[in-house]
């Protein structure tokens, strides 16, 4: 027999000598109105029960499984439905394990609650089922305010939205002499146009110093059709966003106070705050020092990585949390963002090598990062163009962000500081590589490279 054929033959697994590894195990299939549990047989009169959704048979349902001595519980992510359940069974001390869907794909042929269930239990017990990753409870209430956080930044640019709307409708073509009507010079104009003031010439008054277009053009551009019933939708939507503002402004209340409640990793009296990368504050940023508390909370600043600012270090963290060990390794951890190629291989050929898609907010916060590395003059920058020139700009941003994944990765791991030296050095072999390599073709068309004197 060949060596190849050998080897094939150690790689076959004999489904006949699977053993129960989780014998105090237990299946748990969650709707919205009711949830069916499956114990092992022989723990109580009935193996499966059928339970309703209330607190109350939440808590019935945890004290049944205590009775019949189950130990861990596995469970599909069901939307949100999951999310009380788990929470009372991992206060009482149940080792739980939230399974994703795909993972728990029944047999073909009659589909029930009970089966399902059932199903759910018996793969548990052959320890078939990997549990989802899960933060710690300090990270879960950074991650519920995070999530909350950008709710309500996205409704607020909703309504930013339909005041544009309303000032089309009107032909004021306000967005034509400034970038952003929600600045400066743009709210100004937008609340005098709501109170009643309809001149021109007034209202281009109201310009900033550092806006480039002049007071005429901005005067030309809100002359229009001042309609009534478009008045009163961009004074709704000018109430709206101001409401969602004071909801931010209260949210970032709330996240302080989490911050100020958590223990930090060090004390800024012996290691105080690196100076910033950039002064440059975006406009959705909270009004707390947030650089200062992440700092406080991971012994870190993330923000001195270029492309990274405090709001994508905060989404980050709240995602991923504090501690890696929870991914062996940086490829495992890359993978679970879905940052790196998915490979399906049959008869020894690659079908598909694309990345999954995900909605993992983590991934979607470096993309973004990656994305604003198109002109930067960083190494990143760099490699951000060199990647587009080759595979097109959607690659080269997920190529990008995958790279912005294993620093942070490697930093909070073992809780080194960001080092751009290291940077500058790749970035030198980088140019050294390029010279020889153009050196390599000038030679194969008999010329020669003559350094410049300039």
């Amino acid at each position: 027999m060949s060596k190849s054929k050998q080897a094939k033959q150690q790689n076959v697994v004999d489904l006949d000598t699977l053993k129960q590894i989780n014998l105090h195990a237990a299946g748990l299939d969650i709707g919205d109105a009711e949830i069916w549990a499956c114990v092992p047989p022989g723990r109580d009169d009935q193996s499966v029960r059928c339970f309703k959704t209330f607190t109350v048979d939440l808590h019935t349902l945890a004290d049944w499984l205590t009775e019949c001595g189950i130990k861990t519980v596995a469970m599909e992510s069901t939307g949100i439905y999951w999310i009380p359940i788990f929470e009372i069974l991992d206060d009482r001390g149940f080792e739980v394990k939230l399974v994703n869907a795909p993972h728990l794909k029944n047999v073909p042929g009659r589909k029930s609650d009970v089966q399902d269930c059932q199903w759910i239990q018996q793969l548990h017990t052959f320890g078939l089922l990997r549990g989802s990753f899960h933060p710690d409870e300090q990270m879960r209430t950074l991650r519920a305010y995070t999530r909350h956080r950008a709710n309500l930044i996205q409704c607020r640019t909703q309504h930013i939205q339909l005041m544009q709307k309303a000032l089309q409708l009107m032909n004021l073509k306000l967005t034509n002499v400034i970038s952003d009507i929600t600045g400066q010079t743009g709210l100004k104009i937008i609340r005098a146009i709501v109170a009643g003031e309809h001149n021109p010439t007034r209202l281009a008054k109201f310009r900033n110093s550092h806006c480039r277009k002049p007071e005429t053009e901005i005067a030309k551009s809100l002359e229009g059709n001042y309609r009534p019933e478009h008045l009163f939708a961009l004074q709704q939507a000018l109430e709206a966003y101001d409401f969602y503002t004071r909801q931010i402004q209260t949210c970032d209340e709330q996240l302080e106070l989490n911050y100020q409640a958590a223990k930090p990793q060090l004390d800024l009296a012996q290691h105080p705050l690196p100076p910033a990368r950039r002064a440059r504050r975006d406009k959705n940023s909270p009004t707390f020092d947030l650089r200062l508390h992440l700092f406080q909370l991971t012994g870190v600043d993330l923000t001195q990585i270029d492309g990274i600012n405090a709001l994508t270090a905060q989404t980050v963290l709240a995602e991923i949390g504090l501690d890696m060990s929870k991914w062996p390794t940086v490829k495992h951890f890359t993978s679970w963002l879905t940052l790196c190629p998915y490979q399906d291989i049959s008869g020894g050929k690659v079908l598909n090598s694309r990345t999954k898609p995900s909605n993992n907010r983590a991934a979607s916060a470096l993309r973004m990062a990656a994305q604003a590395l198109t002109h930067s003059h960083s190494p990143w920058g760099d490699y951000y163009r060199r990647m587009r020139s080759r595979h097109g700009p959607a690659k080269a941003i997920t190529a990008a962000a995958h790279k912005l994944a294993r620093i942070i990765y490697h930093i909070l791991k073992y809780r080194q500081p960001f080092d751009p030296d290291r940077l500058q050095r790749n970035q030198h072999q980088l140019q050294q590589r390029r010279l020889k390599r153009l050196k390599r073709q000038a030679a194969q068309l008999g010329m020669n490279l003559v350094p410049s004197s300039t």
